[in-house]
């Protein structure tokens, strides 16, 4: 069968980086320097934390990080979580901390997330790094964000990696944001703007979304709304990705996970499209153990 070169497959740019990346672990490996990443999970029960926690060691493995993972029991109280993320904070040997969620009922995940040492928090959640990528002084941004930039880089300026320098990708173009939630939404429109895009942020409330949607050069859907982004809301040959990730409940009854973009509907208009899944979530997963690499490399400068 023919391969459906609209599409932008998120599996295959997932390898493509990861393999740069088990690269750039060889290099450091060579120098007797190794790469780790320590993620905290309390054992609540949730059995999808856990897969997602043992899919992380394997890949980590796979390309030469080392994994270690804190597993506290379910009746952890604040105290117990946010004083393992600040002895983690303490000790040289690891590069890279992340928070699985969720946690327990009642603990404020920001209140844990602010904990972490910007110069190790690979999820990029801390305020500081947050604000750092505003003025453009952190690459720990974000997964989810970097992985949107990575995929538009993958279509308008494939070479980019070879050649840092070139010009900004986005200059001269529109892109419409479709969602403003804190380390999704928001992220995403300030790394545009980095690129020098001319960005509009907007919500699934915002009046006269499709005609904002329509002059769209590259389209963003990351409002979390099944759908909400159908055809007569993209420009011809837009650039389209995807975010969003919903549960539904299908015609005969089983549940499938689908994007905020009509898919079917939209391919035929957009130039280029995400697919849910198989789209911007592998990517995310690849730039969270980019930032990891990133963070040891910085921390061996």
């Amino acid at each position: 069968m023919a391969v459906n070169t609209k599409v932008i497959d998120g599996n295959e740019l997932s390898a493509r980086v990861r393999s740069g990346l088990a690269a750039r672990v060889t290099a450091l490996t060579q120098r007797a320097k190794t790469v780790r990443l320590d993620a905290v999970l309390v054992d609540s029960g949730d059995s999808a934390a856990r897969v997602y926690a043992d899919n992380q060691a394997r890949t980590c493995a796979a390309l030469g990080i080392q994994y270690k993972l804190h597993l506290l029991p379910a009746a952890a109280a604040y105290d117990d979580i946010a004083g393992r993320v600040l002895l983690l904070n303490t000790e040289d040997a690891v590069h890279a901390i992340m928070l699985h969620l969720p946690l327990p009922e009642g603990i404020d995940p920001y209140r844990v997330q602010r904990l972490i040492a910007p110069e190790k928090d690979v999820e990029g959640v801390n305020p500081a790094n947050i604000g750092n990528v505003v003025y453009g002084r952190s690459s720990l941004a974000p997964c989810t964000a970097l992985a949107v930039i990575k995929m538009i880089e993958a279509v308008l300026d494939p070479s980019r990696a070879a050649s840092p320098s070139s010009a900004p990708m986005l200059r001269g173009k529109r892109a419409v944001v479709v969602g403003a939630s804190d380390v999704v939404g928001k992220p995403i429109a300030v790394l545009m703007m980095r690129q020098e895009a001319t960005v509009i942020s907007c919500n699934k409330h915002t009046p006269n979304l499709p005609e904002l949607t329509r002059s769209a050069d590259v389209l963003v859907a990351a409002a979390g709304v099944p759908g909400l982004i159908r055809p007569e809301m993209v420009k011809p040959g837009a650039i389209v990705i995807d975010v969003g990730v919903n549960r539904v409940k299908a015609a005969e009854g089983k549940m499938r996970t689908v994007g905020d973009v009509d898919f079917d509907a939209v391919q035929p208009i957009a130039a280029r499209i995400s697919p849910v899944p198989g789209g911007v979530g592998p990517v995310t997963v690849a730039m969270l153990l980019n930032n990891v690499v990133e963070a040891a490399e910085s921390a061996f400068r």
